[in-house]
């Protein structure tokens, strides 16, 4: 197999760099700082507005509990949105309309805000606006594949107002933990089993952001269906679907069940279920395991696991033989919604 012939834009390349991207991130944002709102208390909570990739961010500051953190997507702004709220827009091309909905209503309220971008539209606003900005440099990736550099400038952000301490340094030590090409091996293996089935990824609730990554890779890179749902939630609905599964509607040959495990961290009692569950999935003739989750910390665990998923996806498209970056049928309806 050629790889060269099929991935056209290098994408390996893209997630073989991905530990440069903290930062990245973190030189982006240094200078980002609110002149006309000062913190004398910490906001009520923090909204971090964006889609797609750009909204990864704010799910995994959200994960990380350190504030009240709410990831929103859609227009406008939520209901937690008020005075003491800070707004945080991010959208990685700049041209996202939700968060360009979401800064205009900030705006609008006179909330205050600050963006995240690449360039684009909001870029443009912020300048015009005076709303400090940290701008992502070149060279450009596919937001999926961008949320080393999102993040790390979110943490920055929150850092230079005094609102997380601590973290920014252990980000920065990602770059030399992380082992892209141990982990390319594992993922390519997993591509393999999973090549020509459903893909249904599960997770503690802590990393069920990170199974949304899973999900989400699969569905742009691979170009394939894929589910996602995290314990305990799945043992009180999603289970029954799994337990007899319908032969009319799938076969159970084409469903592959991958649990992202925590042994170190997650309740005993999630773990408890997580064995349970795999027992009833794999009675059913169902393939299934279990994929244990490894690193030092939170953080270097999530993104261990974050770019795992990213080598399945970049493998199982290998193998489908499909250009991993193009996203055709969502630039297509970008498109088609301009024209409304």
């Amino acid at each position: 197999m050629e790889i060269k012939n099929i991935d056209k834009s290098n994408m390996r390349q893209a997630i073989l760099d991905f530990p440069k991207q903290f930062k990245i991130g973190i030189n982006a944002a240094k200078k980002v700082h609110l002149k006309k709102w000062s913190f004398l208390t910490p906001p009520e909570n923090i909204i971090v507005c964006g889609m797609g990739g750009s909204a990864l961010a704010g799910e995994i500051l959200g994960a990380l509990k350190p504030l009240d953190v709410f990831s929103y997507k859609s227009y406008r702004l939520p209901l937690q949105a008020g005075n003491e709220s800070l707004i945080i827009c991010i959208s990685y091309s700049g041209n996202t309309e939700e968060t360009l909905s979401s800064f205009e209503t900030a705006l609008g309220r006179g909330l205050p805000v600050i963006s995240i971008t690449t360039g684009g539209k909001l870029a443009e606003l912020s300048k015009k606006y005076k709303v400090p900005c940290a701008i992502l440099p070149p060279p450009y990736l596919p937001p999926r594949l961008a949320i080393g550099e999102m993040f790390a400038a979110l943490l920055q952000v929150l850092n230079n107002h005094h609102l997380l301490s601590g973290t920014i340094n252990d980000v920065l030590k990602l770059g030399n933990s992380l082992g892209t090409k141990a982990l390319e091996i594992e993922g390519k293996k997993i591509a393999e089993k999973i090549f020509g089935k459903i893909p249904i990824v599960y997770t503690s609730r802590r990393f069920r952001t990170a199974g949304v990554i899973w999900k989400n890779s699969l569905n742009e890179t691979a170009k394939i269906l894929a589910m996602a749902n995290y314990f305990p939630e799945i043992n009180h609905n999603e289970i029954v679907g799994l337990w007899r599964v319908n032969e009319a509607q799938i076969s159970n040959d084409k469903i592959y069940v991958l649990i992202l495990r925590d042994k170190e961290s997650s309740h005993s009692r999630i773990l408890k279920q997580m064995e349970i569950t795999k027992d009833f999935i794999a009675k059913e003739g169902i393939g299934v395991e279990f994929i244990d989750i490894k690193g030092k910390n939170f953080l270097e665990k999530f993104f261990s696991v974050t770019i795992l998923g990213f080598w399945v996806s970049f493998w199982l498209a290998m193998e489908y033989k499909i250009d991993p970056t193009p996203v055709n049928p969502i630039d297509e309806f970008k498109q088609r919604l301009k024209e409304k």
